[in-house]
């Protein structure tokens, strides 16, 4: 996120963010000494942070909640997001995330996935506190769908016959049931209806959306340098995302090509610098940019169920970020 972007977004909440910092501090820390240096090592590493913000958000554009509540479940939810962070690195074999060495390459599988396992446990654990059937409930669900999209995505590596739909039900497993659990777990905190609930769930599945085609068109597009990992490692594990299957639906000749790069597991059948020139003159990447304003555009229609506030304007300037950002 830009530093204007950030500060558009997070200022209004700053006060909840550092709160919510301290409180996964406090969450990631044990009494053993192993957990408590394994946390401090995710700790390091940082992030957006964004899925906290969107609760909290939610909860105030919505008209607000219990304080204790929501920074707990905001907490919950980044300690779900860098638990299955955790483990997709361990499944892609990545070794970098957010310009650091990912978990597994620093201290190997068995230690990341023991990690991973104890935030999930953790956050439920946390989650209980609150004593809502109906938010462990969507958390459990969440986690069931995340878990699914990760293996229906492995079903499907290597294959160069993805089929958009498939494409878009792993992407929403994988990411955008996060982004709308995430407000409406702060509907339901700041006692919203029925229809503003259901509206905020249904934006944060839009914003998801748009999130992660964006980041998919961001992995071949961008430098390793400014994403904080591999560039152009989608393809180069096996994984088709939307811009290289529409670009297959244009021009099947490409498909040898693309799959020798899976083969090869690197870009000498086509450096990529070409592959971003084919996928620019075809419009291949106007066309999926397209897409993701789209979901955008859906995603604003649910707010109109809000309040006019600077809390739904920093809804607006977030989604503004998941279709325009360069990291």
């Amino acid at each position: 996120m830009t530093a204007a972007a950030a500060e558009r977004v997070f200022l209004p909440i700053e006060d909840e963010m550092r709160a919510v910092e301290a409180e996964f501090d406090r969450q990631a820390s044990s009494n053993l000494q192993v957990v408590n240096y394994l946390g401090e090592f995710l700790r390091a590493s940082g992030g957006k942070r964004l899925r906290p913000a969107l609760l909290i958000l939610a909860s105030k554009a919505a008209g607000g909640g219990e304080r204790e509540s929501v920074i707990r479940m905001a907490t919950v939810m980044e300690m779900l997001h860098t638990a299955t962070l955790v483990h997709d690195d361990i499944i892609d074999n990545a070794e970098t995330r957010r310009n650091m060495p990912s978990m597994n390459a620093q201290f190997g599988n068995q230690t990341a996935v023991l990690m991973g396992d104890w935030l999930y446990m953790s956050a439920f654990e946390t989650s209980l506190q609150e004593r809502s059937l109906r938010i462990l409930d969507i958390l459990t669900k969440l986690t069931r769908k995340m878990t699914e999209g990760e293996l229906i995505q492995l079903t499907q590596i290597g294959k160069l016959d993805i089929s958009e739909d498939n494409y878009f039900e792993i992407l929403k497993r994988k990411t955008a049931y996060l982004f709308a659990a995430c407000c409406e777990v702060g509907a339901i905190l700041a006692n919203a209806n029925e229809e503003t609930v259901n509206a905020m769930r249904q934006f944060g599945l839009e914003l998801g959306i748009a999130f992660q085609m964006s980041d998919d068109l961001l992995d071949l597009t961008s430098q390793t340098e400014t994403l904080g990992k591999a560039a152009g490692s989608d393809l180069l594990e096996g994984k088709l995302t939307l811009p290289l299957i529409r670009l297959l639906k244009s021009d099947t000749a490409m498909l040898p090509v693309l799959e020798r790069i899976m083969l090869d597991g690197n870009y000498d059948a086509m450096p990529r610098v070409e592959l971003i020139a084919r996928l620019e003159s075809d419009g291949v990447l106007d066309s999926v940019h397209g897409i993701a304003l789209e979901h955008s555009s859906q995603a604003i229609k649910s707010l109109a169920v809000l309040p006019v506030s600077e809390y739904r304007s920093c809804l607006e300037d977030v989604l503004a970020f998941a279709t325009e950002r360069k990291k």
